[in-house]
């Protein structure tokens, strides 16, 4: 089952990509804007009419693949980060996975076609595609876990994860550093939801959190709380758990376009460490 903790990551992924054609400038400076605010209660109440906007482009170009993505990642951002109530999200995520759904088919048809097939049918897709549209099959996947965060009492929904881990790998095998390493990020948390003795795959998960930070040149503090959380604690590992947040807390949150995420990693830091000592 997918942690709640993940929200933070689906809101990384949407805001550093969101964009789009003739609207590429406007919507970017409010994706910079959005990044490098320090108040996430500011960001959760000015969302909805971002939200309104998008929706209302696209009802005047629904076929428009790059405003199909920043309403789907936008919507998913909202959905798992700022929304509590579950019918709710659930409703706003699948509208987020219906607006992927819709770019992925638009541009990638033979991946569209195999979704629901098993995994080596989905898996010999990606193989025919040459690293084409990854950003369309990044804010796919990244729909598509939102959507199966918010439905995680819905085995048929947890079933289909293994489906989003081949379309991460995929997209890691052309390029490793997509998304500044958080394609790596969304690989961790999903190798270390189970100890191995279930199953899992912990150190697997290790790896790809450690490249993760690589990848973000320690910038991303979500990264390290992320790994603390997943990984450390799954592995009872108090010593790293306790470091990588300490790491966090002693590392100032403003940084160009990771203002916002490491503001909010450094609240979830306080809270994993203030209740390691119940854990542990």
């Amino acid at each position: 089952m997918i942690h709640k903790h993940l929200q933070i990551l689906i809101l990384s992924a949407v805001l550093m990509h969101t964009g789009g054609c003739s609207y590429n400038n406007t919507l970017e400076g409010l994706s910079s804007g959005i990044l490098n605010e320090n108040d996430p209660q500011l960001v959760s109440e000015g969302l909805p009419s971002y939200l309104l906007v998008l929706d209302g482009l696209l009802e005047g170009d629904p076929d428009n693949v790059h405003l199909l993505l920043s309403a789907s990642r936008l919507y998913g951002a909202y959905a798992s980060t700022f929304v509590s109530e579950p019918e709710r999200a659930r409703k706003l995520a699948s509208k987020a996975r219906d607006y992927a759904h819709h770019a992925l088919c638009l541009k990638l048809e033979k991946i569209c076609a195999v979704l629901a097939a098993p995994v080596p049918s989905l898996e010999m897709a990606l193989n025919d595609n040459k690293g084409d549209h990854l950003d369309i099959l990044y804010g796919f996947d990244v729909a598509w876990v939102t959507w199966i965060q918010q439905n995680s009492q819905d085995w048929g929904a947890i079933a289909d994860l293994p489906k989003t881990e081949a379309i991460f790998r995929h997209i890691i095998r052309f390029d490793p550093a997509y998304d500044h390493g958080n394609v790596q990020l969304y690989m961790a948390v999903l190798s270390s939801q189970r100890p191995a003795a279930l199953g899992g795959k912990p150190e697997a998960g290790r790896a790809y959190f450690e490249k993760a930070i690589e990848y973000s040149d320690g910038k991303n503090l979500m990264a390290k709380v992320l790994f603390a959380q997943y990984y450390a604690r799954l592995v009872f590992n108090r010593p790293l758990h306790d470091q990588l947040l300490r790491d966090v807390l002693n590392t100032p949150a403003r940084s160009p376009g990771l203002t916002l995420i490491n503001t909010l990693a450094k609240q979830q830091a306080k809270q994993l460490l203030e209740s390691a000592d119940d854990y542990f």
